[in-house]
């Protein structure tokens, strides 16, 4: 798929977390020894921060900011690409061995650097990638 890429924010369609934001961390446009379909790995939010305001204090800040990762490969046929896409480069956290074997640690990894991207929204590379960021952690409403 040419769309699927990675950094792209997709919405599962599909499943567990039917309906969450996630990123795509790696394409396999051909399959892989496992699956025999085209897939992705995406990293994404089970539960999505809450709302911050200016007059919170730090704790309650640290409180309501934090999020709830997850990692699953999932079929493109479950996923729907949408126009925006975000600066992590996640691809470099997460190996195809860890994913199997230690998932609890990488999505200790996972957590970190998503709360730490929601705390510091305005810092990123590019107007672009900052919509996209902002996009990825608001929380979708149907």
């Amino acid at each position: 798929m040419g769309i699927i890429k990675s950094g792209k924010v997709v919405i599962v369609l599909g499943g567990r977390f039917a309906g969450k934001k996630a990123v795509v961390v790696r394409t396999y446009d051909e399959g892989s020894s496992d699956k025999k379909f085209g897939h992705a790995l995406v990293a994404g939010i089970e539960r999505n921060p809450r709302k911050v305001t200016k007059s919170m204090s730090k704790t309650k800040v640290a409180k309501r900011s934090k999020v709830k990762p997850f990692l699953k490969h999932v079929n493109y046929n479950h996923l729907m690409p949408t126009r925006y896409s975000v600066d992590m480069d996640l691809k470099k956290m997460v190996e195809e061995g860890d994913v199997k074997e230690d998932a609890g640690t990488v999505k200790k990894e996972l957590k970190k650097v998503f709360e730490e991207r929601y705390l510091n929204r305005s810092a990123s590379k590019s107007e672009k990638k900052g919509i996209g960021n902002a996009y990825f952690f608001n929380r979708l409403r149907f």
